[in-house]
């Protein structure tokens, strides 16, 4: 298991805030290209939620030899009072982590709208 971790800096309403973010491969070592495509997706999360403090990315591969599926991403989001987790199988982790993320985005659209309510 190979563990990469950041911290993004951004300003959002004249207020420094600090996003760590920590990618764990299960199974195998990941690639730089990989890991830089996980932090530029990540990264954009920011405009769907300003106070994520904390993403945690979980690239594994799935020990099933028989299916077709099997590369696996999962993220779990934290922001204050509340946490986000999503998770999504395929058969390339780019396939598999954007699809986590469309997910996680139409969560957070989600939760944002019902707390607009």
């Amino acid at each position: 298991m190979a563990n990469f971790t950041y911290s993004s800096f951004f300003i959002h309403r004249k207020t420094a805030i600090t996003m760590n973010v920590k990618i764990q491969t299960v199974h195998f070592d990941a690639d730089e290209k990989l890991i830089e495509y996980v932090n530029k997706k990540i990264d954009k999360l920011n405009i769907f939620h300003e106070r994520i403090t904390k993403v945690d990315v979980f690239l594994k591969l799935d020990n099933v030899v028989h299916t077709i599926k099997d590369k696996i991403a999962e993220i779990r989001v934290h922001v204050p009072r509340h946490d986000f987790f999503v998770k999504a199988s395929s058969k390339s982790f780019e396939e598999s982590f954007d699809s986590a993320i469309d997910s996680m985005v139409n969560q957070m659209k989600r939760k944002k709208e019902k707390q607009a309510a």
